[in-house]
């Protein structure tokens, strides 16, 4: 609705203003308002829940749930942060600077040096395993770096709970 006034606007500001503006410029200009309101338009919610006694992800998009996976969290020693949090840095290729030059492929950062990645150590996901990072097969978190990305980081809110 807001889109499709604020494009009559622009139209009556073209149209009544002084500027001699060709039929095919206006309408490439609009062409291009409208294609970006669209996209803006599209992008969704994306909910991510992260349950540590069960060791559960539960991803959902516009309030529909759309996957359940298992994860690894921090094992003895360590903590997964708990709270609210958005994502702040992605990286597809992502490595360690703590541990090793340790691969974290599509990496989702949430808070401080905490992130939501795929992993190699695919039989441990369901228990507990990691320094503290949220731990994906590799498949899922191609998966869930893809749905942020195209709604957002800012339509995006990581839940991690005990």
């Amino acid at each position: 609705m807001f889109n499709l006034i604020a494009l009559k606007h622009f139209q009556r500001q073209c149209k009544s203003s002084a500027q001699v503006l060709t039929r095919a410029t206006v309408g490439l200009v609009c062409s291009i308002f409208l294609l970006v309101s669209a996209n803006t338009a599209m992008a969704g919610t994306v909910r991510v829940k992260i349950d540590i006694s069960s060791q559960k992800m539960y991803v959902s998009v516009n309030g529909g749930r759309k996957h359940s996976w298992s994860v690894s969290t921090a094992r003895r020693g360590y903590r997964t942060p708990t709270g609210n949090f958005r994502p702040t840095r992605m990286y597809k290729r992502y490595f360690s600077k703590k541990y090793h030059g340790s691969p974290m492929p599509y990496s989702i950062f949430f808070y401080g040096g905490y992130a939501i990645h795929g992993t190699n150590a695919t039989k441990q996901l369901g228990r507990p395993a990691s320094h503290g990072c949220i731990r994906l097969h590799p498949k899922n978190a191609r998966q869930l770096f893809a749905l942020v990305q195209a709604n957002g980081p800012k339509n995006t809110k990581i839940t991690i709970q005990r």
